[in-house]
């Protein structure tokens, strides 16, 4: 975020509506307190499937024809076929700057150590004499990931996407993002650059829904090139069509997590400074007018001066009108909450894609919580830096999905594998038990393919 050096005094004004919810004195439950917090409005998520649904029939049925279709209209590209030159690639790269190349390195370098350390390792255990099973983490195949473009440039998400599924041994990756008119129908140079940085060749111009589309169900060779291959895993964030497409592929492909339109919330309290809370609360809103930023606090004071902030600071901010859109939106606003046990409950109920804790004993309070996609602890540790540089991965699930799902990492690009190998005693010492369970299930075959290895047989 730019923030203008001027004095408060001589910033420009901008009037934010940031709304206000008020849990204290009413003993929610949880269900209660999932249906208090800030959110989208809903029917937006249907809008949105009903036109998905379209989309993802619409590159099944024609392939390559409906993708230039969908860039013309969407993109205002005229395109061929989506697949990125290796020439453009090469160039991208070469043309780089010096100081945003160096970023992206240190960036990656981070990211590979951390992920890196998350690769589970394989176990055996001997459950008796020949009775050994196993689990084995094994990569899948192929992956197709995808990298958003619309209003900022993301070459920070090719990085999460990329690092993680090289870590767990993924061999073949696919790379989208959508075809830009300001250059020649392809992604954003620095997107082109960062793939190339990290050895991806296999890149393409395709955006929004159709690309997840394309990556699930694959499309076959044509006049206008070669085919695209479908995946086994696809990853990445995007908007509510981007969700949307995810969730209705899911069980063709496996996903990572519904990560849309991006979200922070903010626990904080008195001790908390109310320029860093809104400079954060700022942070996401600049990405998108539908992005969700909450601040949940027990301080009335607090949330006075954090508002003040808001209204300063994005003022004075490069995107102003939508950040001010954003903090303005139904997704937005204050949480008044009692104390901080009712915050941390407040934290669990809306499921933060981003959850920075502002407190006294950050840490603390920080190992109490159980639903976020990150967490940030502390003064020092703001959204911005996992969105680049901290190591820790920025695809996370959003829209309270954090209660049951993780950010993207390295298992997200395994799976595991049990094998079972049991000698012909290890076997027999437990015939009876799984004859005695089988007829508990009246399925007596599977007792019978046990007895049969023994038949006439000492």
């Amino acid at each position: 975020m730019t923030i203008s050096p001027e004095s408060p005094a001589a910033a420009p004004t901008a009037t934010v509506n940031f709304r206000t919810v008020d849990l204290r004195g009413r003993g929610l439950t949880l269900a209660g307190l999932r249906a208090a917090v800030p959110r989208a409005t809903q029917h937006t998520v249907a809008d949105a499937e009903e036109k998905v649904l379209h989309i993802i029939d619409a590159v099944r049925q024609q392939g390559f024809s409906a993708l230039s279709d969908f860039a013309r209209r969407f993109d205002g590209v005229d395109q061929v076929h989506p697949r990125v030159p290796a020439d453009s690639l090469a160039k991208a790269l070469s043309d780089l700057d010096p100081a945003v190349r160096s970023a992206l390195e240190e960036s990656i370098s981070r990211a590979r150590r951390f992920a890196d350390g998350q690769r589970p390792r394989n176990v055996d255990v001997e459950l008796g004499d020949g009775a050994l099973v196993s689990q084995n983490w094994v990569p899948v195949s192929r992956v197709g990931l995808y990298v958003p473009g619309g209003l900022a440039v993301y070459p920070s998400s090719v990085i999460m996407n990329v690092v993680p599924a090289l870590a767990a041994g993924v061999e073949s990756i696919a790379l989208a993002s959508p075809p830009q008119k300001d250059f020649d129908g392809l992604p954003h140079p620095t997107i082109l650059a960062a793939a190339a940085l990290l050895g991806i060749s296999e890149v393409y111009a395709i955006g929004g829904a159709q690309a997840i589309a394309a990556f699930a169900y694959g499309v076959d060779a044509s006049d206008a090139g070669p085919a695209l291959e479908p995946v086994d895993v696809v990853t990445g964030p995007g908007n509510i069509f981007v969700a949307t497409a995810k969730r209705l592929v899911k069980g063709v492909v496996g996903i990572d997590s519904e990560a849309g339109t991006t979200e922070i919330a903010i626990l904080a309290d008195s001790s908390a400074r109310p320029d860093l809370v809104a400079a954060d609360l700022i942070s996401q809103a600049e990405h998108d007018p539908r992005a969700a930023s909450v601040l949940i606090t027990d301080s009335e004071d607090l949330a006075a001066a954090v508002r003040s902030e808001l209204d300063r600071q994005a003022a004075a901010t490069k995107h102003s009108a939508r950040v001010c859109e954003a903090l303005s939106g139904p997704q937005s606003g204050v949480v008044l909450v009692e104390d901080l046990d009712q915050g941390v409950a407040a934290c669990d109920a809306y499921a933060a894609e981003h959850l920075e804790i502002m407190t006294a004993d950050a840490a603390a309070v920080a190992a109490r919580i159980r639903n976020a996609g990150a967490i940030f602890v502390g003064d020092y540790s703001p959204v911005s830096l996992g969105d680049y540089c901290a190591g820790s991965n920025h695809v996370l699930p959003t829209s309270g999905t954090a209660a049951f799902s993780s950010g993207l990492n390295v298992t997200t690009f395994l799976r595991a594998i049990q094998v079972v190998n049991y000698s012909r005693d290890a076997l027999r010492e437990v015939s009876a038990h799984i004859v005695s369970l089988s007829g508990a299930e009246d399925l007596p075959a599977h007792g019978e393919a046990v007895t049969a290895r023994f038949a006439g047989h000492a």
